[in-house]
């Protein structure tokens, strides 16, 4: 199982990603702030600690996930995500 390590922003995002059965995904830690997030695959993003408040792009709403929610996000798309604090993730690639 080959694993990966990705740093973005500066550090303030870090996560591991492999993939299982041919599908991929990553487990991160998201650190207090705002970060912008391209997609190329569409995307499942389930909160597994922490909050996170998102605003997926081409809408104008940001929407609170507690801990234990998801939401998803289409290919070539992306979306804004504030964290308050450390936040723990899990991305999909749907």
């Amino acid at each position: 199982m080959p694993v990966t390590h990705n740093s973005y922003f500066e550090g303030a995002v870090q996560s591991v990603d492999s993939s299982r059965h041919g599908r991929k995904f990553s487990v991160g830690i998201m650190s207090e702030g705002t970060h912008h997030f391209s997609t190329g695959a569409a995307e499942r993003m389930t909160v597994i600690s922490g909050l996170l408040c998102v605003k997926v792009d081409g809408t104008s709403d940001w929407i609170f996930y507690p801990a234990g929610t998801n939401f998803e996000v289409a290919a070539n798309s992306g979306f804004d995500a504030k964290a308050t604090g450390d936040t723990a993730y899990q991305c999909e690639y749907i």
